[in-house]
């Protein structure tokens, strides 16, 4: 499995943006769909994960009510909806997949990796 991970940018704060990760591979809709990201300085951390058929989704307590993971199997696209962002979201987002039919949330649960795409948000 192959992952692109796009849509980062700068942005000023409360404002949003749409990260999309693109999925090569014929079997990406019975695997889990995660999103992590890093700042400068401190360790990769979960954000939000999606099951498989999409109706099971989980996020990190610092982004609920504000970021929605969402897919298209159609598409082998996996989204996150960042809205009211703050500037201590501002981090390299990557996308991932979990060779597995239940949310995980730790790093090392995720077998493939996308390269990362950066949010830079401004106060």
């Amino acid at each position: 499995v192959q992952l692109q991970a796009s849509g980062g940018g700068l942005v000023q704060a409360g404002g949003s943006l749409r990260l999309s990760c693109a999925a090569s591979g014929r079997t990406f809709s019975i695997y889990v769909m995660g999103w992590f990201r890093q700042a400068p300085g401190k360790e990769r951390e979960f954000v939000a994960a999606i099951g498989w058929t999409g109706s099971i989704t989980y996020g990190a307590d610092s982004v609920k009510g504000r970021f929605t993971i969402s897919r298209d199997n159609a598409k082998n696209t996996v989204y996150l909806q960042m809205n009211s962002l703050k500037p201590e979201d501002t981090a390299v987002y990557y996308c991932a997949v979990a060779k597995t039919p239940r949310i995980v949330t730790t790093l090392g649960a995720y077998d493939y990796w996308g390269q990362g795409t950066l949010v830079t948000v401004s106060s």
